[in-house]
Parts: structure tokens; sequence; C-alpha cells
């Protein structure tokens, strides 16, 4: 049974981690949440769940307002070709669906079988922003509450750059 937001906000409150969630309309991509920017404190994430050449699964988050360069990232970080993972391993690795994807979803990794990749320029920021487990809703966090959450899970994040601000976005 996948983790809910409820379980999600008292384990974030257990590793002491402030944060704020702003409710909203449904949004399924960075391009659906543009009409939020500057509504919700912090960086707004991009999260892609992809599946290498390999068969291994990984979760790209960047700031939603850059253009993923997928097969710069997969050489950066030594993975075989990248594509997008099928809804169907999504809801089988992560335990969520296409829209709310976010690296609180890692809480239902249970198997440890995703490899985090954080693009640096998110970590130069002061807050993030990202689903809590849906979609209708964005939990604001400062970036080193963020690394705390992912080491008390177990992860250790690849960094690097994972594309470029896209035209006419704003950062």
């Amino acid at each position: 049974m996948p983790c809910t937001t409820e379980q999600l906000y008292s384990f974030l409150d257990r590793l002491g981690i402030e944060y704020q969630t702003t409710e909203h309309p449904p949004i399924f991509s960075a391009e659906d949440g543009r009409d939020w920017d500057g509504k919700i404190p912090g960086r707004t994430c991009k999260n892609l769940f992809l599946k290498d050449a390999r068969g291994d699964f990984w979760l790209v988050v960047m700031p939603a307002d850059k253009r993923a360069h997928l097969d710069g990232i997969s050489r950066r970080v030594g993975a075989a070709r990248y594509s997008f993972a099928k809804p169907e391993l999504l809801a089988e690795v992560l335990e969520t669906t296409p829209g709310s994807v976010s690296p609180f979803a890692l809480l239902n990794d249970k198997d440890k079988r995703v490899r985090l990749v954080l693009d640096e320029e998110l970590l130069a920021c002061d807050q993030m922003n990202c689903h809590p487990l849906h979609n209708a809703a964005s939990t604001t966090l400062r970036i080193p509450d963020f690394l705390k959450f992912i080491e008390a899970l177990g992860y250790v994040p690849v960094v690097t750059e994972c594309g470029q601000q896209e035209a006419g976005a704003h950062g």
C-alpha cells in the first residue's frame, strides 16, 4: 500500500523538517504548472521517472523551467540510454501515477530500485517545491531539509547538470 500524504508529513515532522503545502488544481506537467509560477515559494521541480537500456530505474529531479537533455544526463551518470518508464512501472516501483511523480514518492521504493539524479542548479536554490504524493498540491521545503529527507531514506543522489532553461521560462 502506498505511503499517504499524511504519512509523508509525519515522516518530515519526525526529521524536524519545516514545510509548507499549497493546494491548487491538479497539475500534470511542468507546462501546466506555469500558471503557478511566483504564487508558490521556492523553485518548482520537474520529475522524470526513467528506465535505462539495462532496466535500471532513475528519478531525475530538476527545475521545471529547464529542458531535460536525457542523452547528456545518461552519459554523465553512467546510465545506459534513457527512455520514459511506462505508467505501469511507475505504479509498481514508486506506487504513484503520471503527474504525481516527485522525490517524496521514494518513500514507496521499498526495494531501493531507483537511482536519484539531482540537477546542480536546483541545489543552489534556497527552497524547492514538489507534489506531496498527489498533484493537487505543492510542498515547499528548504534545500538542506530536502537533502536531509533523501539521506534519511538512504539515497545518495548523483548531482549533475540536467539541461538548459527553456526559452521564455521564468526561473
